[in-house]
């Protein structure tokens, strides 16, 4: 378990930076799932989801920062679900259909797996 801990911020990093970096990379892809009720072109949203997660991954990758890091993540992957629930309501074939509506509970261990990093980083402070 401790191998765990000690890796989480790291591999909770990458994640967040590697999105981040497809938003920019491939921001064509990201366009189509932005809510419709959100004001403005979708790709300032495509940009600033990538800025947030990029920022977010910084603040995990912070040994100081990284509590308020990963509560963060844990804000910003319950703030992106609507997103993938545009993108499951959007879905033009049953076979994507499927994919996209089986991909909206993933949400939850993302969710758990940041708050558990903040909890891990919590004790490691006080111990420190």
């Amino acid at each position: 378990m401790s191998r765990l801990r000690t890796a989480s911020p790291y591999l909770l990093t990458a994640l967040l930076a590697g999105a981040a970096a497809t938003h920019f990379l491939k921001p064509g892809y990201y366009d189509p799932i932005v809510p419709h009720l959100l004001p403005g072109p979708a790709r300032f949203w495509t940009y600033l989801s990538g800025v947030a997660e990029l920022g977010v991954a910084a603040v995990v990758g912070i040994p100081r920062t990284r509590r308020l890091g990963a509560l963060a993540a844990a804000g910003l992957f319950v703030a992106v679900f609507p997103a993938n629930l545009q993108m499951a309501l959007d879905a033009h074939t049953t076979g994507s259909r499927i994919v996209t509506y089986a991909r909206l509970p993933l949400q939850l261990p993302l969710i758990w797996w940041a708050l558990k990093t903040a909890q891990w980083s919590r004790r490691s402070d006080s111990v420190a």
